[in-house]
């Protein structure tokens, strides 16, 4: 009987932790796909598409967004572990999700490039790559070969599936962990720690 109250509650809290990094995550990754890609809709539409631009305000919306892990984490500690949580278990959270927000901000980006602006956007971007490479003073052989390079790896991406998915997964997990790690650190809390609280 003991063995099975053990199952029971582990794959009730195995349940749990998924039903929280699928609520997080999507969330995520909706507001990376909806508020992000929606901007820089915006901004190529206003012909406003530089790189700068574009990366900054798509970096500083995946965080914003990547800022739940931080609340699903907490979540899952204290709704689910009676505010107890390893820094192991927390940052377990953090991955899934930043994960399911990965998988997310892949798709939404797959349809952007071939059915919004997004080819337009990279474009644009390639075009600044190139003008500035031109004016930066050195070689002109130097820059030839530059230029080629920039212009193959433009080409790679765009007709290997598998290079533009692996790169724009690239994009946004290394951030998720990064914020992950951070929110662990910040979260964890051991059994010990929750009695001190309580005495005081």
């Amino acid at each position: 009987m003991r063995i099975w109250t053990i199952s029971a509650n582990f794959v009730e809290k195995k349940s749990n932790m998924k039903n929280v990094v699928y609520k997080y995550g999507l969330i995520a990754g909706g507001i990376q796909v909806i508020v992000g890609f929606g901007l820089m809709a915006l901004l190529v539409k206003d012909g406003s598409s530089k790189a700068e631009y574009g990366e900054l305000l798509g970096y500083t919306t995946m965080i914003v967004a990547l800022s739940l892990i931080f609340f699903g984490i907490k979540a899952y500690r204290d709704e689910q572990l009676g505010g107890v949580i390893t820094f192991g278990k927390a940052v377990q959270v953090g991955i899934l999700i930043t994960l399911v927000a990965s998988v997310i901000y892949v798709a939404g980006w797959l349809l952007y490039y071939h059915l919004g602006s997004g080819q337009e956007m990279m474009d644009s971007y390639l075009e600044q790559q190139i003008a500035n490479i031109q004016n930066s003073g050195r070689p002109e052989a130097v820059i030839q070969q530059e230029i080629s390079e920039m212009q193959s790896f433009m080409e790679l991406y765009e007709e290997q599936p598998l290079v533009m998915i692996g790169l724009t997964f690239l994009e946004i997990f290394p951030v998720g962990l990064i914020i992950s790690l951070i929110a662990a650190v910040l979260l964890r809390k051991k059994e010990g720690q929750m009695a001190a609280a309580a005495e005081a």
